[in-house]
């Protein structure tokens, strides 16, 4: 799986808890309590992906912005919803309380010289809220006393191009009567990174795997293609046209490819909404009729495969994409990634239905 390349952290998290709504700035050696169910069972395990920008203001002061904030805070809900029972409910933070938080975490003292150097050098930021149990408890049993945590970095990339992935069939990322495929949750990635420990016995470079659906009854050809191990995926065929792959229980409803979608429209670009079995993809694949397909999330933007091992119901390799990197589709994704970050940056309109949300540090 890919991994952060350049990250630089703060030195400050924050931790809030949801029972007395308790702010503090702790350091960033804090310590989860070892019985914590978060650690034993994965209980009280969500997470959420914000990217930041962090530049000067007219009156020469730093502003942050967003993109889409609200769909982050939105998805984050849903995945701490979901590890708190009925009774529960009520603690899980309304959006305006989780973008409070935020603020006051990146305008804390604390981070003001980590939030200075960003605003020197233009990089990428990258904010992680999650949610642990900070009671001394390993039962089985909802939390007791849940908390939402976040620290933040810069990186210089993640994933990057080229890279190298394998189609694995035999592995579910997720089963969708669970309702969770749909949630940034722990308990979903281990399986991504195991589809890729199993992508690389097939093809040694490769760095993601494509997960198909749950419906393993089926014969391998009917099932359809869901996301990659840990980002969605965007088809780009050879006709000018750009297929998106859409939300279902099984597939993360990604903020990042809502917006290279409205990029690619205001382009010009043809999307397409719509399932499309593997069977499908195989036989497009084989007559060149797929300029591209690109791995799209909140760190990376957009990374398009250079290649793309298919494999057959005896999990063996029975033929390949690659990228026609001359084609005009293929170009038009690097451009709808530069012009994603440009917005952060004011360096491009924001296109209908996006919204670009800036705060006074």
């Amino acid at each position: 799986m890919a991994g952060f390349e350049g990250i630089k952290w703060a030195g400050f998290q924050a931790r809030y808890t949801l029972h007395d709504k308790a702010f503090a700035m702790v350091s960033m050696d804090d310590k989860v309590p070892a019985v914590s169910r978060s650690i034993h069972y994965g209980l009280c395990l969500a997470f959420e992906g914000i990217r930041y920008f962090i530049g000067p203001a007219e009156d020469g002061s730093l502003h942050i912005q967003f993109l889409n904030l609200h769909r982050n805070l939105q998805r984050f809900r849903r995945s701490i919803a979901f590890n708190l029972g009925a009774a529960q409910q009520a603690l899980v933070p309304l959006e305006e309380e989780l973008e409070g938080l935020i603020l006051h975490y990146l305008r804390s003292p604390d981070l003001a010289e980590f939030v200075k150097q960003m605003g020197e050098s233009g990089s990428q930021g990258y904010l992680r809220p999650f949610t642990v149990d900070e009671s001394q408890s390993i039962g089985v049993t909802f939390p007791e006393r849940p908390s939402i945590r976040m620290v933040t970095c810069t990186y210089d990339r993640y994933m990057g191009e080229p890279f190298s992935g394998v189609v694995v069939p035999n592995l579910v990322r997720a089963v969708s009567a669970n309702g969770t495929g749909n949630l940034k949750l722990g308990v979903n990635y281990l399986l991504s990174v195991k589809a890729v420990d199993e992508a690389r016995s097939i093809l040694p470079e490769a760095s993601s795997a494509l997960f198909l659906d749950d419906r393993m009854d089926l014969p391998l050809r009917d099932r359809r293609i869901t996301e990659w191990d840990s980002s969605c995926c965007l088809i780009a065929m050879a006709n000018g046209t750009v297929v998106k792959i859409p939300e279902s229980p099984l597939i993360l409803p990604s903020v990042t490819i809502q917006g290279i979608c409205a990029i690619l429209r205001g382009e010009g670009v043809a999307v397409e909404e719509r399932d499309m079995t593997y069977g499908e993809f195989m036989a497009r694949a084989e007559a060149g009729e797929i300029a591209s397909i690109a791995s799209i999330g909140t760190a990376g933007i957009l990374n398009r495969a250079q290649r793309l091992v298919l494999v057959d119901e005896n999990n063996a390799a029975c033929g390949e994409l690659r990228a026609q990197t001359d084609h005009p589709m293929y170009h038009a994704l690097g451009r709808a990634r530069q012009t994603y970050w440009d917005i952060y940056q004011d360096k491009a309109p924001v296109p209908e239905g996006m919204v670009l949300q800036s705060y006074l540090v």
